[in-house]
Parts: C-alpha cells; sequence; structure tokens
C-alpha cells in the first residue's frame, strides 16, 4: 500500500460483512448493457449501514473503472445553486461550466451517489422535476437517506418504472457473529451483543470498540451509557416539542401504538410528572401519531406503529436513566388504559390486548425471552371439534408418547369443555390447551392421570379446597411445529391461562406441569408460581415440572397490584411478592366463622383483634394492598402521624391498620342487615351487643324491649347472618 487512502479502504472492506443481496443488485445494475433502473433509493435509520455500503458501491465502481460522484447531504445547502455548485467543484469545472449540461453529454456508464438525502429534503422536487430527467440514460443515481420515497416519486408512473427501493435493516445473527469475529471478539460475548444490538451496525461497532479499549462491559443500561448516548443521537436527529418526545417514549413503551393509545398515555395536564406541558396547549394526536409514523426507525404493522427493537431498548434506557418517574408514569397510564380496554373487549382482541398489557413487562429478561412480542399471527382462539381430536391426539403421541395421548383422550371425553384450540389460516389446529378442573374429577378420573393425581394429593395436604372452591391442572398444553418452546402459539397459550384465572370464579389453586421445567423457572417465578417438586410425575419415562399458585393467598387483584411494581424495576432489583409481613391464613369455614363469631365479641377490643386469625384474612388483606397502592400514588404513607413515629413504628402502625380494616368489615357486615326489613331485628341485636353494647345482654335485652329468650335467638341468627356474609367475601 502507497497511502492512507488505500490502508483506510482495505481495513472497510476487511469488516465489511454481509448485505450480500444488495451488493449483488449494485453489481448487476452497473454491469448490464442497459441499466434495469436508475434511481436505486437506499433508506434505513441512522446507523444501519447506508454509507457503509455506498462505500462498497464506490469500491466496484473503482474496480469496475466507472466513473462516480459522491455528494454528502450534510455539507451543502439543501439550495440548487449549492448543489449546482457542489457538484461544480467535484467534477473540477470552471466557474462557467454547467454540470448539468456535461452529465447530460456523458455516454459513458456513471454513478451519481446522494448520501444523507434527509438532510437536503427541500430538494427533493427540484431534483424530481428539473435536475435528474435531464442526466443520460447511462447514468445510475443512488440515494442513501433515512426515509422512503415521498409519495410523489411512488405515484409517478414514470419514476415507479425506473426506481428501485431497497431498505436497509439490522444484520442477521449469522452475519452479526462474523463481524465480531473479524473484530475478535470473545465467542463468549457474542450472544449477549447479539441480545443488546439486535444486529444492528453502529451498535455492534460501538460495542466493538468498548472491548477494543480493553474496557470490561456488561450490557445494563448503565454500563453502555455512552453507546446508548450515541446510539440515541443517530435515531433522533431533532425532536420538534417535549410532546413530540414524550409521544416517542410512549411509543418506546407500548407494544403496538394507536392514536387511541396515544390520546390515552398522553393525556396530560400541566401538572403531570414530565413537567413539560405548558398550560392551555393542545395535543393533537393525530399529527403527533404522523409524526411518528414518519420517523425512519418506526415500523407501521397492521394494528399499529412499533419502534425497531434496538431503537426501542435506547429508548427505554435513556428516559429510565433520565426521568425514572415519567417512565413509571408512563407505564402506569398503559395499564390503566389496558385495564379498560380489557373490560370493552372479547375474544381475539382481548387476547392482543392481554399480550400489550404482558408487554409491560418486557423490560425484565425473565419475561423478554418467554413470548414472541410482535404483532399476533393468523391464530384464532376456538372451542374443541370432534374433528379435533385425532390431531390433538396425534400433537400428544408425537411429544409425550402414547401413554399421556391415552390420559388426554380420557380428559377429552371427561372434560372436552375446558379444551381451547388454537388454529391457522385453514382452521386446523396449530395447538391446544387443556385445563383441567381437579374439583368436578372423579376418584376415578384421578386414578388414571399421575399428573393430576399428584396435584390432588398436594391440595389434601397443603391446601385443602373450601366449599364453593376449586383447583385447576393446565394439564397439557403444546403448539404443532414448537411443543413448549417460545413461539407466537405458545404465547397465546399463556395468554389463555393469564385470562383464564382472571375470569375464573371460585378459583383457589392452578398447576401448570413442565416438560422442561427448569427453563420455565425465572419467567414463572416472576409471574408468582412456585416450584411445587413433590406434585412432579413421570408419564411414559418423560418427567414434568409442576408450578402452582394459591390465588387465596395472592388473589388476581392483589396480583395485578404487584406486577405492577415490578414492570418498573430494574434486572437487579426486586419486588417482594409476599403482600404481608407474615402469610396470608386460608382457613376452613369453621375455622372462619369461629375467627369472626370472636372478633364480633372484641369488636371494641385491638388488642385481643390483633391475634384474631381474621387480621390475616384475604379480605383484610386485600383491602390494606389498596389503600397502600392509593397512598403510594399519591406519594402519601400508609397511615397518618408524623414521619419520625412511622419510621420508629411501621410494623405496629400496620398492625393498626389491618384492626381498624377488619372493624370495618365487621361494621359492613352487621350494617348490611338493615337492607332487608326480615334482618332488621338482627341488626338491632348484634348492634346492641357488640357494635354500640350494653353493659350485658339483660340490659340489651331492656334497651330492645325484647324478652331474653327472643332476643338471644336474634342474636344467634344476626351473628349467623354476618359471618355468612363475611365468608362469602372471603371466598367470592
Amino acid at each position: 500500500m502507497t497511502s492512507l487512502l488505500q490502508r483506510l479502504s482495505a481495513e472497510r472492506n476487511r469488516r465489511f460483512v454481509g448485505r450480500g443481496r444488495e451488493v449483488e443488485l449494485f453489481r448487476h445494475a452497473i454491469a448490464s448493457t442497459e441499466l434495469p433502473f436508475h434511481i436505486l433509493h437506499v433508506f434505513g435509520p441512522g446507523g444501519v449501514g447506508k454509507t457503509t455500503l455506498i462505500q462498497q458501491f464506490l469500491r466496484f465502481c473503482e474496480q469496475s473503472k466507472i466513473s462516480t460522484i459522491y455528494v454528502e447531504g450534510r455539507n451543502i445547502e439543501a439550495a440548487p445553486e449549492s448543489f449546482v455548485s457542489k457538484l461544480r467543484l467535484l467534477m473540477g469545472l470552471k466557474e462557467s461550466d454547467s454540470p448539468l449540461h456535461l452529465l447530460a453529454q456523458r455516454q459513458e456508464r456513471h454513478v451519481i451517489f446522494i448520501d444523507t438525502y434527509e438532510a437536503i429534503t427541500q430538494l427533493d422536487e427540484w431534483l424530481r422535476e428539473v435536475f435528474l430527467p435531464h442526466l443520460s440514460v447511462n447514468t445510475l443515481i443512488v440515494i442513501a437517506g433515512r426515509n422512503p420515497p415521498s409519495s410523489p416519486w411512488c405515484s409517478d408512473p414514470g419514476w415507479q418504472a425506473v426506481m428501485h427501493t431497497l431498505p436497509l435493516r439490522n444484520l442477521t445473527p449469522e452475519e452479526s457473529q462474523t463481524y465480531l469475529t473479524i473484530r475478535d471478539i470473545p465467542s463468549t460475548q457474542h450472544q449477549a451483543i447479539l441480545e443488546f444490538t439486535h444486529g444492528h451496525p453502529l451498535a455492534l461497532s460501538l460495542v466493538a470498540e468498548v472491548f477494543a479499549q480493553g474496557k470490561e462491559i456488561s450490557f445494563q443500561a448503565e454500563s453502555v451509557r455512552n453507546v446508548v448516548k450515541t446510539l440515541l443521537e443517530r435515531f433522533i436527529q431533532e425532536v420538534p416539542t417535549p410532546i413530540h418526545r414524550m409521544a416517542l417514549e410512549a411509543c418506546a413503551v407500548l407494544r403496538l401504538t394507536t392514536e387511541a393509545a396515544l390520546n390515552q398515555i398522553l393525556a396530560v395536564s400541566q401538572n403531570t410528572l414530565a413537567g413539560e406541558v405548558h398550560s392551555g396547549e393542545i395535543l393533537d394526536v393525530h399529527d403527533l401519531f404522523e409524526w411518528l409514523r414518519g420517523l425512519s426507525f418506526i415500523e407501521s404493522g397492521l394494528s399499529g406503529l412499533f419502534p425497531h427493537d434496538l431503537a426501542r431498548e435506547v429508548l427505554i434506557a435513556d428516559l429510565r436513566w433520565r426521568n425514572a418517574e415519567f417512565y413509571t408514569e408512563l407505564h402506569h397510564r398503559a395499564r390503566q388504559y389496558y385495564t379498560k380496554r380489557l373490560g370493552q373487549t372479547q375474544g381475539q382482541e382481548k387476547h392482543r390486548v392481554l399480550l400489550d398489557y404482558i408487554f409491560l413487562h418486557r423490560d425484565n429478561s425473565a419475561i423478554r425471552s418467554c413470548f414472541t412480542w410482535g404483532e399476533q399471527s393468523s391464530l384464532l382462539t376456538d372451542s374443541l371439534r370432534e374433528t379435533d381430536k385425532t390431531a390433538l391426539l396425534g400433537m400428544v403421541v408425537q411429544y409425550e408418547g402414547e401413554e399421556s395421548a391415552k390420559i388426554a383422550d380420557h380428559w377429552l371425553k371427561r372434560q372436552p369443555q375446558n379444551v381451547v384450540v388454537f388454529r391457522d389460516s385453514h382452521s386446523e389446529p396449530a395447538g391446544f390447551a387443556m385445563m383441567v378442573a381437579l374439583h368436578t374429577a372423579t376418584a376415578e378420573d384421578l386414578s388414571a392421570d399421575p399428573g393430576a393425581f399428584a396435584s390432588w394429593q398436594y391440595l389434601q395436604t397443603h391446601a385443602p379446597l373450601r366449599p364453593s372452591e376449586g383447583a385447576t391442572i393446565f394439564r397439557f398444553w403444546m403448539a404443532r411445529d414448537t411443543y413448549q418452546a417460545v413461539s407466537p402459539t405458545q404465547s397465546l397459550i399463556f395468554i389463555n391461562f393469564v385470562q383464564y384465572f382472571q375470569k375464573t370464579p371460585g378459583l383457589a389453586y392452578t398447576f401448570l406441569p413442565c416438560a422442561q421445567a427448569d427453563s420455565w423457572t425465572a419467567m414463572l417465578n416472576y409471574f408468582d408460581l412456585t416450584r411445587l417438586s413433590e406434585t412432579d410425575f413421570t408419564v411414559g419415562g418423560r418427567h414434568y415440572g409442576v408450578y402452582g399458585h394459591d390465588w387465596r393467598i395472592v388473589s388476581p387483584a392483589i396480583w395485578k397490584e404487584i406486577l405492577a411494581q415490578k414492570e418498573v424495576k430494574t434486572a437487579g432489583e426486586s419486588v417482594d411478592m409476599t403482600p404481608v409481613d407474615e402469610p396470608l391464613l386460608v382457613l376452613s369455614q369453621p375455622e372462619f366463622v369461629e375467627a369472626a363469631q370472636n372478633a364480633l365479641r372484641n369488636f371494641s377490643c385491638p388488642d385481643v383483634l390483633q391475634n384474631n386469625p381474621l387480621v390475616r384474612s384475604r379480605s383484610v388483606q386485600e383491602v390494606f394492598q389498596r389503600l397502600v397502592e392509593e397512598q403510594v400514588a399519591t406519594k402519601a404513607s400508609i397511615t397518618e402521624g408524623p414521619k419520625d413515629t412511622q419510621k420508629s413504628s411501621s410494623g405496629h402502625l400496620r398492625d393498626a391498620q389491618r384492626i381498624s380494616i377488619l372493624q370495618n368489615l365487621l361494621k359492613q357486615a352487621v350494617e348490611s342487615l338493615q337492607s332487608s326489613p326480615r334482618d332488621e331485628k338482627l341488626y338491632r341485636a348484634v348492634y346492641r351487643t357488640y357494635l354500640n353494647p350494653a353493659p350485658t345482654q339483660e340490659q340489651a335485652a331492656e334497651l330492645l324491649d325484647l324478652p331474653f329468650s327472643t332476643y338471644r335467638r336474634h342474636l344467634k341468627a344476626g351473628m349467623t347472618r354476618v359471618t355468612d356474609i363475611l365468608w362469602q367475601r372471603e371466598i367470592g
């Protein structure tokens, strides 16, 4: 090599990987006797490698002795005279010479490259209408920019015939690994780098440079702050207003952004956490949505907009670092929107909203890899048809063997109503899930299935069901082509599981057996499913590990609130899934009635009530948890009182809060008797005995003007009614 330029060119070529289709397209075009197209429009988000690709095109032109002109859009004014002046300089012409005239006269093949086209979009019409049409037919114009061709290019039949668009995307995993190998990155680091960069060329280059400098690196946002900053600058050249930035950040949080979702998320006041919305400012959500739609790193899908994966992660990492409170607020607003939508939707639309809801947990590494987050395929959820049975049993035979298929056949006959089938575009079963109701199964049913039997035995030993309670084992779940591996069908199966325990009344316990139990540990623990090793079972030589959840201890309502806290935690932070200092008590009905009666007898004695089992009941805890969430949302303390007292006596204050909640529940149950004329007399007896007691029961009977025996009968009946009301609340 005789010059630094040659060395630079050689290094660039050595590090160039992938883009085989794009390179072959260009080579074929410049080698053709007649150009197959005259405009090659390359577009893609910042840092995706457009300039690097053009450098390869220039290299091939040099090797083929084809003359070229390279115009960098950032280095000229967006004015015709500036563009012409730049051409004159690049072509070595005199001030009086016309570049357009000379280019129009050229008979030999030549290529004009216009890079960073987004910097000179004001010239778009002039180039299309005035400059380019007068070039010779041997001219190939390569335009590279962030955005696809504007609509006038695409709507003009003439330009349609002579233009080829070339969207540029991230490198494939194989191409990315080739690049990392060329950069001498240890192979042990490849997977972590690919998960962080998603094959984005600039991100790969920046991370490789960090390694080249001998620096330690982990792929948490804090460790790659400078990388994130550089990528963010590439993705976002300019954000017009603070509202536009909020819209962009909302788009990064949501799985799919629609105008309706954006309107909900950005329903802000001048007191918003962002602190960037001025009084009287009006949000035009349609304009914001269209602005998002035009960004180079935002994709338009069938159901809404979404950022490229790396762009999403860079935006989220920056927001969490720069304004964690607003990141939390965005999640809160999204949850509110999805909760409202869940109550308004049915069928496939409800499944989509549930996936949107679960997507809010995507920032957690335990969740991200366990779902497919793209727009759902054409899968439809349906009930079991008689004609499905052969296909479903065939799946079980394929993945779990003949013995399991016999068990599946048994349950198909016994509980066909509890089978959900996922159909492909041809209405054929692409997968299924079978939810076996253990509480309705007979002893004969259970003896035919080691999995169901093991779960039932666990319930009998550790968590007996109470009247009106049920338990379910998600006994069989699989996709036709991928069994229990991560796939669109598997994601839909899990979404159906969530929907099942949200809508099933009286559900006390759920069991989930998995063929590869250890691979699901992180995700299922995150969702508060506990590994129950003693319920593991073996069928046909295949072992299945089982996870479970007691919905009486952590109810669906509390479960949702705790998961809401997990959404905004970083990978190193954790949320205690146990909502109380001590485990909740799951009481049998006789135990509950006895505790309720004792609580009534000691209604006015907090010191006695603190030892009552109902203080640790589900009814009390749900109210307590709701109060905590409301007060956290308003940045209030859990209880009233001086802060120093709260710090030193928070445990005692929580106990006092629960005792107060129990007293209120008792009072509400007693007062509810007033709604029935028949129960009015029962109310008076209980009220005068426990809520506003007379000194003795004899005096209570006198105050009520009742014979003592009648008073006692009313009191006993009233106690029975009150404890029944409390029991129904506890198990409802």
